[in-house]
This record gives structure tokens, sequence and C-alpha cells, in this order.
């Protein structure tokens, strides 16, 4: 009864309210409306306008509404709707300061007593107090009213017992409270009341927290004695209490499970036994002792986000004690065993951790601390942590020298026992069986280059010039020398090394080295950020200029004149030597060339001479003819520039210096490296002006396939031999965490391999070998092992001795045969890698192409790359449809097609060539028609008008300075350069007839438009064979194309003032007659290909008499106009569509209107009535199973119909409907019949329904 009353007051209180003012104001009541809205913005506006309202009126019975509504919003359904509505209470009574909290608070409480309410609606009234005590605290008046204080502080205990609905709501608020009230009111107030709570500290994690907060925030109240009379003990973290601590902490780590945080309890435990000097203990005991004795799971993931929270709060000590205990190992076992991609992993969590301490540490030694310990932490000498680790960029200079520093260190004294190596249970499981692939020094000193090299290629690290060449000098002096003897010039002589580096170690090196060369040919100067737009951004520089690469040069240069202190790991002979101090004078004289010009060639040359000198030390045996070449290049070229006219008869029997430079690149190409890709892209870019043909053609030849395939082979051995070595390094990276997950990824790929080697064995005994089979019988044949039908021996068994000789002449026969088995697998899969490895090759030579095209798109030798661009493109097409051919495709069609055919720039002086340039049109456009791919064909039609428009050349100079009114524009539009039109427009005539003469032709109309829009000249002299097809057409297809044509052609302007005057009428005669022709030979616009011809005639003829009555032809349009009337015969336009809609718009031209079709109302009478309403969950009529052994229908049953049908068999009954399903469309009366027969069916399987729900209804209303 006492909810009812509630609820009745709820109702009843709405007439007592002053009607008339609340009626009146409908924008008041609009304010409490949004406060219910999900949109936060929304809510905070109408807290806002209900605050400024509430001051602006000052009306009492608009107040107490607002508190009515405010409070009884506070339990509202909507979980967004409570927030509103306790923020607007809250800013209320922080506006209204007359009207007491206590009031407040005692409505809050009888209008959602927890004991009156009724148990459905507790879970509300259990927010309505929360979210009241939350509207009181953000009041900020709590402190002024300490009994309201007390009043809250029980509300909320009596809350905290219904932590299903409201989980630790309410301990956090009561924190919340306990942070802004005094000290004074703590003490005299809430110390008894929460006395209990504080009493039981070790319960649960929530009151742990309340002693906490209290601890920190009344530390005068609550002073050792009283600790000591709550809890038994002057101090909360000591020997006793560490178990209890433990228990509550593991209770916390399971109630955040599946929020990923750290709970707060913990934080605070550990800053409160940093104030109590007891870290040690907390640490050791509850952390280590305690946590880590749990299973794997949350408490761990606690402690370790524990860690990385305590970062900021340690001592330097403290940091170098905990970053090298048993947290970390744990932490290291973790990231190690949640490789896989369905786990859990808590590194990111980790890395977030350390970069905000960081960015926070304003320490270097802090800083350092931090980065060593985390990179002290190995898995068999290999660091967990990533060796490409963006926490770097916030290291303080000092830090990251002082960390660049130790890296070297470890790297030269590797200090084993100086880290916290681990190893993971089954890794130790694993070392019992078998020794480890690779030594832990190894994997250090790996780890590390990675890491000075990442330090280097992240361009977010501040760091100095000194500190990148630092790196790039420790890694190129132990990639590729040793040290003899000390020396004080040479930095890197006086690291000795403890272990000395092993050829896979150099192998890294060299490696990292080169990738660090890319990475500091692509750095900006240092301090320089990029910001600037205007201007130019120089790369791979100092900050005076200089290339990265000639100071590391200059440092080789050093070394190799130091023979008495260090020495090259590959022995350098004195003609290697002698090619080197050669290649260190060329630099020398192109530093000064550039120096005094801005020379891109010489700047080129000095680049690639650079690079060149750096892999010098990798390979001198091959690089010394690479060398020679190289020189000589470059002085000849110079020569060339200072005697342009001279020209010695010697050289003309020896090669271009362009053509062997070429040679240089595409064998430098061939190496796998982005750095040499690109300086051989930038030298090439240079010395694009000086490429002969013979050069360009050693670039084609490589692209061509079924050229030599010798010079191929050369680039797979280099290339392979690379590929190989990087494949190395590759499975070594692997194979860093050998974890449980390496043991499935083993097990996942061993069965791969045994699957593939059974397929290919299948194959191989789908073959048959028949003298594998041929030995086998012989083996058993020896041995008396095969039974024969003469002797019948198949029973009698072979004695032990015989049967040992059959075993090893099987056994022999049968790994002999294995062995050719995977000779032939290793030989195709030699055969791929090389076919990848010349794809790639390819692709990158692409570049070469690409900047020539781009740079001398107006050279006469880009005509050449023509038809080897189109070879190309038609083997790519017709190829196979792997990745690498469709990128090699998609790179080589772009360069044809946007930068060859489409590029405003090109070929302005082929006067002399104008007969081997038709011949190549002619050649393009007989090859287009026998092509059977149109995609293949679009590009050689592209090619086509590129050649047309290269015949063309530029308008002459005179007809564009003086535009006279209509005479210069008809001059530029019929001028056409070298073009023979007769013979140009012969080939295009018989490629247009090939395309309307045939079913099938590769080419499309809209290449045909292209022509006609690019070149109207000869536009005109095609457009005579466009109008003859629109009746000669092959098929009604082409004839309508043709329609299209020459529609496109008569809608171009330059078309209609070259044909202007009688030209253009007779034109418009002829086109009139061919579709007076086109269309009286319709019949019947059923068939699809006759109704599209029919669009596209019809088009054209809007077109032609909407231009002759504008203009004013004298064109005869009567019989146009009578073939049209006549369709009307053949075709019923009655309906809309495009055909019916283009018809009648010709036919509006000629005062013929589309004849409006009336509306008549249905009759009432004779409509049927509507089928009954398809109930929901039935099966239609459609579905349902027929009974055939039933009556046909009562209601069919009266006519003549139905009489001559007896009742048959089932059989009989399925061949009769057959029967008269077939008869139906010819009988009328038939065919009325199964309309009733449904109607009759539906009104029928409709009773039984009523009847089922009359029945229910009637049981329902008994019971």
């Amino acid at each position: 009864m006492a909810v009812e009353m509630v609820e009745v007051s709820v109702k009843s209180a709405e007439p007592l309210r002053p009607a008339g003012v609340l009626q009146q104001n409908r924008v008041f009541l609009d304010f409490f409306w949004d406060l219910a809205k999900p949109d936060q913005e929304v809510r905070l506006k109408a807290v806002k306008n209900l605050i400024h309202y509430l001051k602006t009126e000052d009306k009492a019975d608009e107040l107490e509404y607002t508190f009515k509504r405010l409070v009884d919003g506070l339990a509202h359904t909507r979980e967004t709707a409570r927030p509103g509505f306790s923020l607007a209470l809250g800013q209320v009574l922080s506006a209204f300061e007359s009207i007491s909290l206590q009031s407040m608070l005692d409505r809050i409480k009888e209008k959602h007593d927890l004991h009156a309410v009724k148990k459905k609606l507790a879970r509300n009234a259990m927010f309505g107090n929360l979210f009241g005590v939350l509207a009181l605290h953000q009041s900020g008046r709590l402190s002024k009213e300490p009994l309201v204080v007390l009043g809250c502080v029980e509300v909320l205990q009596s809350l905290s017992q219904h932590k299903q609905h409201l989980k630790d709501l309410p301990s956090k608020t009561m924190m919340d409270i306990l942070t802004e009230i005094p000290e004074e009111v703590f003490e005299k107030v809430l110390l008894g009341a929460l006395q209990a709570d504080l009493a039981s500290a070790f319960r649960t994690p929530e009151q742990l927290q309340l002693l906490l907060v209290a601890l920190q925030h009344f530390p005068q109240t609550l002073k050792p004695k009283k600790l000591k009379k709550l809890l038994g003990s002057s101090t909360i973290i000591n020997a006793d209490n560490i178990p209890k601590l433990t228990e509550v902490l593991k209770m916390a780590a399971h109630s955040v499970k599946k929020e990923f945080l750290l709970p707060p309890v913990a934080l605070d435990l550990l800053k409160l036994s940093l104030k109590e000097d007891s870290f040690q203990l907390f640490w050791n005991k509850a952390i280590i002792d305690g946590m880590f004795k749990e299973p794997y799971g949350p408490t761990h993931y606690l402690s370790f986000r524990l860690l990385g929270s305590a970062l900021p709060l340690l001592s330097l000590s403290q940091l170098k004690e905990v970053l090298s205990g048993e947290v970390m190992k744990h932490y290291g076992e973790h990231v190690v065993s949640t490789q896989k991609p369905d786990r859990f992993k808590l590194a990111p969590e980790m890395d977030a951790y350390i970069s905000d301490f960081l960015q926070g540490c304003q320490g270097a030694d802090k800083q350092l601390a931090v980065m060593i310990g985390f990179t002290s932490l190995t898995n068999h000498g290999y660091p967990v942590v990533p060796s490409v680790w963006t926490v770097v960029k916030h290291l303080q200079p000092a830090a990251l020298q002082s960390y660049v520093d130790w890296l070297k260190n470890m790297f030269l004294q590797p200090q084993m026992d100086k880290l916290l190596d681990f190893s993971t249970r089954k890794q130790k499981d694993k070392q019992d069986g078998r020794d480890q692939k690779e030594s832990p020094i190894f994997r250090l000193r790996k780890w590390i280059i990675a890491r000075l090299s990442s330090i280097i290629d992240n361009h977010h690290v501040k760091k100095e010039e000194d500190l990148i060449m630092d790196v790039a000098r420790f890694v190129f002096f132990h990639a590729f020398f040793c040290t003899k003897k000390a020396s004080p010039g040479i930095a890197e002589s006086n690291g000795k090394l403890s272990v000395p580096l092993d050829g896979n170690t150099r192998g890294v090196l060299a490696n990292s080295f080169f990738g660090l060369l890319m990475s500091m040919h692509n750095m900006l100067p240092v301090g320089d950020d990029g910001t600037a737009a205007n201007q130019k951004r120089v790369q791979g520089v100092t900050a005076d200029g200089t290339m990265w690469i000639y100071h590391l040069v200059q440092y080789a240069q050093v070394l190799l004149n130091q023979p008495k202190y260090v020495q090259s790991i590959r022995p350098i002979s004195p003609e290697q030597r002698q090619a080197w101090d050669s290649m260190m004078e060329s630099v020398a004289n192109l530093k000064k060339k550039a120096n005094k010009g801005t020379s891109v060639e010489s700047a080129a040359f000095q680049q690639l001479f650079l690079l060149v000198a750096m892999h010098f030390f990798k390979a001198p045996e091959e690089l010394l003819d690479t060398v020679k070449d190289l020189q000589s290049c470059v002085e000849k070229a110079q020569q060339k520039k200072a005697k342009k006219k001279k020209k010695q008869v010697a050289e003309l029997e020896e090669p271009e210096w362009v053509e062997v430079m070429v040679d240089i690149l595409l064998s430098l190409l061939s190496q796998q490296s982005r750095h040499i890709r690109h300086v051989c892209k930038a030298v090439f870019s240079s010395i694009c002006p000086h490429v002969t043909a013979a050069a360009l053609t050693a670039i084609l030849d490589v692209l061509d396939p079924d050229k030599d395939e010798e010079d191929s082979a050369v680039v797979i051995t280099d290339d392979a031999t690379q590929k190989k070595s990087k494949e190395k390094n590759d499975e070594e990276d692997d194979e860093e965490m050998e974890d449980d997950e390496e043991e499935e990824s083993d097990e996942d790929s061993h069965k791969d391999d045994e699957a593939m080697e059974d397929d290919e064995e299948e194959e191989e005994m789908q073959e048959v070998d028949q003298h594998f089979r041929s030995e086998l019988m012989k083996v058993l044949q020896q041995q008396n092992a095969l039974a024969t039908e003469e002797d019948g021996s198949s029973d009698e068994d072979l004695d032990d001795d015989e049967m040992m000789k059959l075993d090893k002449s099987l056994s022999a026969l049968f790994s002999e045969q294995k062995k050719k088995i995977q000779a032939k697998k290793d030989e195709k899969a030699k055969l791929q890698k090389e076919k990848t490895l010349v794809r790639d090759f390819r692709i990158k030579v692409l570049d070469l192409l690409e900047v020539f095209v781009a740079r001398q798109a107006g050279s006469p030798l880009v005509l050449g790359l023509v038809e080897p661009l189109l070879n190309i493109i038609d083997r790519g097409i017709s190829s196979g449809s792997n990745q690498q051919e469709q990128d090699f495709l998609r790179r080589a069609a772009d360069i044809f097609r946007n930068q060859l055919c489409r590029s405003k720039v090109y070929c302005r002086t082929a006067g002399d060539r104008q007969g081997e340039l038709h011949d190549l049109l002619e050649k393009l456009m007989t090859k287009a028609q026998k092509l059977s791919d149109s995609s293949v064909c679009l590009y050689y039609f592209s090619a086509s008008l590129y050649v047309v428009k290269v015949l063309r050349g530029a308008l002459p100079a005179e007809t564009k300075e003086v535009q006279t009114a209509g005479g210069a524009a008809s001059n530029d539009l019929k001028f056409m350069g070298n073009v023979d039109m007769d013979r140009v427009s012969g080939i295009f005539r018989e490629a247009l007839n090939s395309v309307m003469s045939k079913r099938k032709s590769p080419l499309t109309t809209q290449m045909f438009t292209d022509l006609f829009t690019r070149f109207p000249v000869l536009c005109v002299n095609l457009l005579d064979a466009a109008v003859q097809h629109i009746t000669s057409g092959v098929r009604e297809h082409q004839q309508g194309q043709a329609c299209v044509l020459v529609l496109r052609a008569m809608q171009s302007k330059e078309v209609q003032q070259l044909l202007s005057g009688t030209r253009w009428t007779d034109l418009c005669e002829k086109v009139s007659g061919q579709l007076v022709e086109s269309l009286g030979q319709v019949r019947h616009t059923g068939n699809k290909l006759v109704k599209e011809k029919v669009v596209k005639a019809l088009e054209l003829c809007q077109f032609l008499v909407k231009h002759v009555r504008q203009q004013k032809l004298s064109v005869d349009l009567e019989a146009l106009q009578t073939v049209l009337q006549s369709l009307t015969n053949e075709v019923s336009f009655n309906k809309t569509g495009k055909l019916e809609d283009t018809y009648w718009a010709v036919m509006k031209h000629f005062g013929v209107m589309k004849p409006k079709v009336a509306k008549t109302k249905p009759n009432l009478e004779t409509e049927t009535e509507p089928a009954p309403k398809k109930k929901k969950g039935f099966l239609p009529e459609s579905k349902k199973r027929k009974k055939r052994n039933k009556p046909v229908l009562e209601s069919m049953s009266d006519k003549p119909a139905s009489t001559d049908q007896p009742g048959p068999e089932k059989g009989q009954a399925k061949k009769k409907n057959k029967k008269a399903k077939q008869k139906r469309p010819a009988d009328g009366a038939m065919a009325s019949q199964p309309d009733a027969a449904k109607k009759s069916k539906t009104q029928t399987d409709s009773s039984p329904a009523k009847k089922k729900k009359s029945k229910q209804k009637k049981g329902g209303g008994q019971v």
C-alpha cells in the first residue's frame, strides 16, 4: 500500500500546482525534457538555461517544481538522464544557497526510500540516492553543513552493500567527499561514522582505499596512535600486515580483470610504502613473493602495471633495483610467451608508461637507468623490447648520447652477467635436448646493431650530427675493418673486442650500414623540421651542405691510409687500391666543378662515385671493372662538354660513354638496395640529354623477354646471392624468441612442407616413371621376391638373409628416386626464383624509362619506345596473373598512356621521318585490327593518335600571332602539318569499315569518337563512310553505333565550321535519307538490339530535325516525318521509357504531341475482392501441400467445367493437372478457372483459422 500511495501522490500532486503559470510557460518545461536527452551538449545547455531562467523569473512555485522534477529525475530509467538531473540539481543548489542541503537530503531519502519502493524499482531508487548525494557534493556547500556530510556518508554506506548494481561507485563518491572536507569536520563528524569501515580496512579494496585516502588528507587525525587503536599497528605496511595486503591486492586485481587498468588502491599503497620507508618490504614480500605465487593472470598484470606506474615515483637507486629484479623477469616471460596474435599483450601499456615517464622526467640519469634496465632484459641474449622503439624520441640529448655509448660498449664487450637473462619453461626443456642455433652474444650484437640503426633512422629523435656520424663510423668500421693496433686518430680502433666478430655478425653489420646510408640519404639537415613550404628541401647533406656519404668516404680513406693500425677484412690488391685512388681523384675533381657552378650532372656523378666507393668494400672484385668503366665515362662526358664539335676517329669505333654509363646503371640496379635505385635514377636523369638510340635500346632489351637471356642470368645470379643472405638474416630474425609459439609454428611449417612434398610426389607419381618401375622390377626379380605365374611362389617366404639384401636394395633404389624428385623440386624452385628476380629487376629498370619519357618527351628517340612498350603491354596482359607481373604491366601501361601519349610535350622535329611515321601508323592500325583483346587494342589506337599528333606538329607561328575572325580559326582547323591526309584517311577508313562490317572487332566506337574529337579534319574525311554504315552495317548494333558516330561528329563545332555552307546542307540531306531507309526497315522492337538501334537513330533524328529547323536549312524532312509516323504501326509508344520519350521528343519538332491517356476510375462493382492478409508465421498458400484425395471445391461444383471431371486418383489427378496447365493459355474459360479456384480456396482456408481463434477466445474466457 505504501508503494501505491507513492505513485498516487505523484499523480495527484499535479492538479494542486498553480497550473496557469506552468501551462503558460512551455519553455520552462522544455528544460526538463532536454535534461533527459542522450546528447551531453544538450543537457549542459539545458542546465545553464534553467539556472538563468530561475534567477531571472525568481518565482517560488517554479523553484519548488524544479526541485521536485530534479529529485524525481535522479532515479530516471534512462541511464544517460540521471547524470543530467544530478548535475542540474547540484548547480541549482549552488545558485540558491537559501535552500538548505538538509531539507534536500531529506527529500531525496523520502522519494527514493529503498524500504518503501517496489522490488522492480529498487535499482532505480539506488541510483536515485547515489546521484542525489553526488548532486549535494557538486553543489560545493557540503563543508558548510557537517550534518549533511554525515547523512551523505550514511547513505553511501547503506548503498555500498548493493555492489551487484552500483559496483564501487559509493566508495568512490565517499572518497571524493573526503578529499574536499576540512580535517576538523572529519575529526568531529565523520570519524565516528567511518570507524567501522576504517577498522576493517584489510577486508576489501574499497575499505583499504578509504583508509589510504583518509591518511593522505587527514594525517593529523589518523596519527600512529590512532592507527594502532584502529588496526592494531601504528603503520599499515609491516611484516604482520603483508599477507592481508596481498589478499586485498589479489581481490583488487580480479575486480578490474575486464577493465585492463591499475586499481587505485595498489598505487596508493606504493606511495604509502615510499612515505613510510617500507618500499623494499612491500615490493619484495607483497609483490614478488605474494602476487607472483598466483597462477598467471590478473595478479601478474597488476604487478606489471604497478611497475610502469612506479617509474616516476622511485629514486635512481630504487629504479636500478626494481629494473633488475624478479618482476622484470616475469614481464620478459610474458612478452616472449604472448607473441601469438590472439593473446593479451601488456607490452603496449608498458610502452605507454615508459613514454610518459621519459616525457615527464628531466633527469638524464633516471632516463638512462630506465632505458638500460629494459634493454638489459634479454631472452638468450636478445632483448625483449623491440629494436625499433618509439620511446627513444623522448630522451634528452645527454641521455641519448650516454645510451648510445652504453650500446657500443656492450657490443664490443658483451657483459652477459650484467644482463637480466631468462628462459621460459619450454625453452629450458628444449635446451636439454639440443643446442642453441645462435649464441647469446651474436643475438645481443645483432639487436644492438638494429637499435643503433633505428635511432639514426627515426627522424623524431633529437640527435646531433656528431652522434649520427659516430654511429655510422662505428658500424662501418666493424663491418669492413679490424684493429691491429690502437691509433689516436681513429677512435674506433681504441675499442677492444672481448669476443671476436664472426662472419654472420659482420654480414649483419654490412647490411645495417647500407641501410644507414639510405636513411642518411633521405635525412633532412639537423635542425630543419621541414616546415618551410616555399623553400626547397635538400636531403642527405649536413649543415654545411656536404653529403653524408662524402664524410664516410673520407673516413674510409683515412682507414686505408693507416695500414699499421687497421686493416680491411677483405684484402685489397694493388690494382683495387689504384682504382680506389683514381676514384677519389675523380670525386675531388667533380666536387671542384660542382662548387664552381650548380651542375646537376657533376653532383649526380659525384654521388654515384661515392656510392660505388662504399660498395667497393663489400665486393671489390666485382666492382673493379665497374669503377674503371665509370671513370672513363665521366672523363669522356667532360671531354664532350668541352669539345662538342671535335670527334676523333678512334671514338667512333668504341661505344659512346652514355651507353657504357647505362650498362653500369643497369648492373648496379641488379643489387637489392633502395639507395642504389635512387642514385641510379638521379644519375640517369642528369644524363638524359646525352642518351643515344643504342643506350635506349639497351634498356628496352632488358624489358623485352625475348631478348638475350645471358644478361638476365647475370642479374639473377647477383640478386640470388643477396636474396639468399637476406633470407638467411630474416630467418635469423624470426628465431629471436624461441618459445612455445615457435614450436607450434615450426610444426605448422613442417606440415605445410610435407603437404607440398606430398602434392609434388603425387604429380611425379601421376607421370609414372617407367625407368624407376623397371629398376624396381629388376631388384625384386633378382631377390626372387616377385611372384610369377609359372612358379607360383607367392606363398613362399624369404629367409632372413635374403630379406636383408632385399631391404638394402630397395632402400638404395628409393633413396635414389627421392633424390631425383628433390632435385626436380629444387630446379623448379630455382627457376621460379629466377623469374621473380627478373621481374623485380625489370620493374626497377622501368624507373629509367619513366625518367627518360618525363625529361625527354620532345626527343625523337621517344618515338622508338612506342612499339616496344606496346609489345610489353600485349605480352603482360596475355601472361599469368602473378602479382609482380601485374605491377610491371600497370607501371608500363601508365608510362605509355599517361606520360607518353597524353604528354603535352612531344616531338616537333619529325619532318624528316614522315615516311617512317606513316609506315608505323599503318603497322599499328593493321595490328590493332588483328587483336583479340579490346583492352590491348585501346593502347594501339592511343599510339596511333600519338603518331598522328607527332606528324601534325605544332600550329604555325603566324596563325597564333594574328587571329583574324573566322579565317585564322578555319586555317587552324585545317592545318595537319606533315600528315598525308589521303593515306591516313584511308588507314582509318579501312579500320572503320572493319568495325562496321565484322560481327566482332577489337576496335570500338569510343576510339573513333576520340579520333573525331582530336582531329576534326580526319572526322570530315571519314564522315561519309560513317553515314553509309547507318544502313550498311553488318548488324543492328553496328548500324546503331554508326548513328552514334555521326551524331558526335555533327555535334562538333569544329566539324560544322569545316563543312559550312552547301557541304553541311548536303550532309544533312544524306543523313536524313539514310535515317529514312534505316527506320523503314524496322518491323518489330521486341529484340534488344533492334530497340537499341532505333533509340540511337531517333537521337540522331532529334539533333538533325532540331538543327535543320533552327538553322532554317533547305532540307526536305517530309519523308523522315512519314517514316516516323509509320513507326506507330510497328511500335506502341504509349508507355514511358527511353525509346518512347526519344520518339515523342522528335515528333514534337514536327508539331505532333504525345497523346494523353485518360484516367478511368475503377468500377467498384466489378472489382475483385482483395486477397486476405497473409498471416505472419504461417506458410503461404503456394507452399502448402495440396490434398489431392479431396473433392475440388464447393464453390466450383456448380460450374459445368467441374461436372465433367470426376474425382480421380492421385496419379491421374497429377497428369490431368499438367494437361490443364498447358491448355489454359488457349482457352479463355479455362484460364479464368484458376483465379476462381484460388479465390475460393483462400476463402475456405481462412474460415478454419477464424474458428480456431474463436475457440481460443472461449478457452481464455473460461480460464
